[in-house]
């Protein structure tokens, strides 16, 4: 009697979770703010092609990716996805048809984002325009094009967790923390990558060469040397707003793109992601083309 209870109880608060996610006020204005902090979800969009229709090629030592749609288009897009189909993708990397995605989604760092931010983002992707457009075929060597080797992958370097809080740190910390860590994925581009293409744990933002689209993506931690040690909070925050690096030049590529969106958030945003970054431990660690001449 009692393991059926068991069981009928499980079922009940089931029940209760896809209920009140269905029963939820969608709140798209919430979901800007996300989206901007994200980057504008810029990897959906390819150059010329249509806001988040997908095609974008993602460039990895492991072939070349592309970008999926996800407008609201109810064939090719994510238009029939449930609350519960976005979560799963989002904070677990699984596909609607319970396939696995490869961690060239960041569901690895959007795995840390809260349920209620990855609702509010789904409400505002809804109220964008519906582009029917088929998603492309990645050009990926075997067996990285499997999607089973994407489940493997997953079952050695991917376990979902949470931030936990840290009582000697501020409150703006704290949000600079979830919107580098989560939101806006810093990591998946700034620290490098090992053979199986996972995060390095000890090398976080300490910058990469393999970063998005191939490009570089310089080390952001506070090395004074190879990093950005003598910036100043202000320094950092003006480029999240401007682009403009220090020294006066500005930024490109999917970092330049992405600063388009960061522009848009409040001021305490910009500045928490820069107390954030700043307070990260110091990694030497020189980020430059392997043709380009010694300093």
């Amino acid at each position: 009697m009692i393991p059926h209870l068991f069981r009928w109880g499980l079922a009940s608060v089931a029940l209760l979770l896809v209920s009140g996610l269905h029963a939820r006020t969608p709140n798209p204005i919430a979901g800007e703010r996300i989206f901007n902090a994200s980057g504008g979800c810029g990897c959906h969009t390819a150059e010329n092609g249509q806001p988040l229709s997908g095609g974008r090629p993602l460039k990895t030592p492991f072939g070349i990716y592309f970008s999926s749609n996800i407008t609201p288009d109810p064939e090719t897009g994510i238009g029939r996805w449930s609350n519960l189909d976005f979560l799963r993708a989002m904070r677990e990397g699984v596909a609607p048809d319970g396939s696995h995605y490869f961690p060239v989604f960041p569901y690895t760092s959007f795995s840390k984002m809260t349920e209620t931010d990855v609702l509010h983002l789904k409400d505002y992707l809804f109220t964008q325009a519906a582009v029917a457009q088929s998603n492309r075929p990645h050009d990926v060597w075997f067996p990285f094009n499997l999607r089973l080797s994407a489940w493997g992958w997953k079952l050695v370097n991917f376990g979902p967790d949470r931030l936990l809080p840290d009582s000697e740190k501020s409150e703006n910390w704290h949000r600079g923390r979830y919107l580098a860590e989560a939101v806006a994925h810093c990591g998946e581009c700034h620290t490098p990558r090992n053979l199986l293409g996972a995060l390095k744990p000890d090398w976080p933002y300490a910058g990469s060469h393999e970063g998005p689209e191939g490009e570089l993506a310089p080390n952001i931690t506070p090395d004074a040397e190879t990093g950005i040690g003598q910036w100043s909070a202000d320094d950092l925050a003006y480029l999240l707003e401007t682009g403009m690096l220090p020294d006066g030049d500005f930024i490109g590529g999917l970092m330049g793109e992405a600063v388009e969106f960061y522009a848009r958030l409040p001021p305490e945003d910009r500045e928490a992601l820069a107390e954030y970054v700043l307070s990260l431990p110091p990694i030497q660690n020189q980020v430059r083309a392997p043709d380009a001449p010694d300093e």
